[in-house]
């Protein structure tokens, strides 16, 4: 190459130190030559994706970004990652300056505080990776997660987040990261970040049961090593493999995919360390396999992940290379896991057991920060309606204020009195209590048409069924999933005949009070631990048509409605094990009434 050409090329390379904001030391960054120069194609800039990305091109866009390995210092990410995270915006954009405004209300002042922020609860210590941050990139990483905690009452636990935040931090200002991570927690079409125990526990299983289909030999190899400690130990601490022991270059090329595609790319990376943790540890004289035998299979792959003898591009081309690793098949083993887990964490009899609405019930300390959270929001708004009418735009929509601000006397029921809607309540999952009820549908106001049921219910999840009977018997069904998934369709092109999961359940309110929830609860609590299979006429929890509604199956249905919604008929049923929910069996509706939550 002629020296003029050279010089050129290194004049358009970024200083180390101006690539990355002031709040970052790229002293300790190493730039990782990936491989060396030759016929490969430049690598693209943000100009060049923008027009794709506007265009919603995602599949174009998701291969460029796994084959452009952009080197660690490379201006393009202070631009293509705030892009990238808008894509999973929910919602209306923020207003400028409402992180500043949330900092204000937060801490008094938009200055830096002299001593360390407290984080929130879900934030333990040992997740606050700060990677090449200085002392004040700690604190402003401290201060967006904290304004995070607020905003978002409802995270419970969140290994991720801080890391995550932190990594942002080191391409983009701080209000920038803000919008980046809210976007991110909020997403409905992908996951990124879990918030809650069971999820984090859901996301290890998950990554143990795909391991074991498609890296099997690797899996089996990991068994073997981690002898008496067992497996489920090593795969515990799998997002660690990714987050804390990667070196930095590898683990922002990771970042360039997931900001795009979610967490299956965490997965997939994932099975590439054990794919290849496998090869270089497999021959008894190999350093891994000594380090493994000596200090402990887990300490092994973390040493491996740290000393990572693959460069980034091999690493991601071994992860994206794993074949027939479907989004698909990841969703299905993910959704089963957490349905099994689901299913032991319920109140059963006199036993208190943690479920799904338990494990995103804030903390004692996050309940004072959802009514701190509450005032806060409602000085917020006045603040922007007056800043609004200033500026002559509209003002921010209502939030969901949680179960201890709405007042449930603002439920104007046909069906319920007060008492037994308090009583109702109770049986709620604890996290829905904290959205605010909205009727749907009531026979009363918009007639008794199945079609107008499905058109004004069947895109909300949850809902919650209310039946009044002609006999004025009073029961019905907290419905876990929306109504549209009649629609759904399996692997073989037909409609699937139920739907739902285990925390749809049943209740009696007149003549007798009584909740009937998935036997799986009461099975699968009292079975071995590895044992959590159920029949499947005992998981019938929901099915739909044209012609009718059930809820409940197996040798009879617990809720059957007619197209009319006029007539119905109520059985025994295996999946939630109830007595017919009217004495007679048949009933007539008086009225139904249908509520959903608004935010859930």
């Amino acid at each position: 190459m002629p020296s003029v050409m050279l010089s050129a090329v290194l004049e358009e390379e970024p200083d180390l130190y101006e690539a990355f904001p002031p709040h970052v030391d790229p002293s300790g960054i190493t730039i990782l030559t990936d491989s060396p120069p030759g016929k490969k194609a430049p690598l693209k800039t943000f100009e060049e994706l923008q027009p794709i990305l506007q265009q919603g091109r995602k599949r174009e866009l998701k291969l460029l970004i796994r084959e452009n390995s952009w080197p660690i210092n490379s201006p393009i990410r202070a631009s293509l990652w705030p892009a990238l995270c808008r894509q999973h915006q929910h919602g209306k954009s923020m207003l400028d300056g409402f992180y500043w405004d949330m900092v204000t209300q937060v801490f008094g002042t938009v200055e830096l505080p002299d001593k360390p922020i407290m984080l929130p609860p879900f934030v333990e210590a040992t997740h606050c990776l700060g990677y090449h941050l200085t002392r004040k990139g700690r604190a402003v990483a401290d201060r967006v997660v904290s304004v995070l905690g607020y905003a978002c009452p409802d995270i419970t636990y969140s290994p991720s987040l801080y890391p995550i935040t932190a990594a942002l931090l080191h391409f983009m200002p701080e209000e920038e990261c803000y919008h980046c991570m809210a976007s991110l927690v909020a997403s409905k079409e992908k996951m990124f970040i879990t918030q809650t125990k069971l999820l984090n526990e859901v996301t290890w299983k998950t990554v143990m049961q795909i391991a074991k289909k498609h890296a099997k030999s690797a899996a089996q190899h990991l068994s073997r090593l981690s002898g008496a400690i067992g497996p489920e130990r090593i795969y515990a601490d799998w997002q660690w493999w990714i987050l804390a022991a990667l070196p930095f270059p590898h683990l922002v090329r990771v970042l360039d995919c997931f900001f795009h595609e979610g967490i299956k790319v965490f997965y997939r990376v994932a099975l590439a360390i054990l794919i290849l943790f496998h090869k270089h540890s497999t021959n008894q004289n190999s350093e891994w396999y000594a380090e493994a035998t000596k200090n402990g299979v887990d300490h092994a792959v973390d040493k491996f992940c740290r000393n990572m003898p693959a460069s980034p591009t091999k690493l991601l081309r071994t992860a994206f290379s794993i074949r027939a690793l479907s989004s698909q098949y990841i969703s299905r083993v993910f959704i089963k896991t957490e349905m099994t887990l689901k299913s032991k964490q319920v109140i059963t009899g006199s036993r208190l057991v943690r479920s799904r609405s338990s494990d995103n019930l804030p903390t004692s300390q996050s309940q004072v920060n959802i009514q701190m959270m509450s005032h806060t929001l409602t000085i917020r708004e006045r603040m922007s309606e007056e800043t609004c009418k200033q500026m002559g735009s509209h003002s921010p929509g209502p939030r969901a204020l949680s179960m201890g601000v709405y007042p449930i006397q603002a439920i104007k029921s046909q069906i319920l009195d007060q008492s037994e809607l308090f009583t109702l309540w109770s049986w709620l999952p604890v996290r829905i209590t904290m959205y605010q009820p909205v009727l749907l549908y009531t026979t009363e106001e918009h007639g008794c048409s199945l079609t107008t049921f499905y058109v004004r219910v069947e895109h909300h999840e949850p809902t919650l069924l209310m039946i009044k009977t002609c006999n004025n018997e009073v029961f019905g069904a907290y419905c876990s999933t929306r109504w549209f998934e009649r629609n759904q369709k399996d692997e073989r092109g037909n409609r699937q005949a139920y739907f739902g999961t285990g925390e749809t359940f049943l209740f009696s309110l007149h003549p007798a009070r009584a909740k009937y929830p998935w036997v799986g609860c009461a099975k699968n609590d009292s079975k071995e631990e590895g044992d959590t299979r159920t029949a499947h006429a005992n998981s019938l929890f929901m099915a739909a048509d044209n012609t009718m509604i059930t809820i409940g199956g197996g040798e009879g249905q617990a809720i059957w409605m007619d197209e009319n919604i006029r007539f119905g008929k109520t059985d025994r049923c295996s999946t939630f094990n109830n007595p017919p929910l009217c004495p007679s069996g048949d009933f007539e509706i008086r009225v139904l009434e249908v509520y959903g939550f608004s935010g859930a």
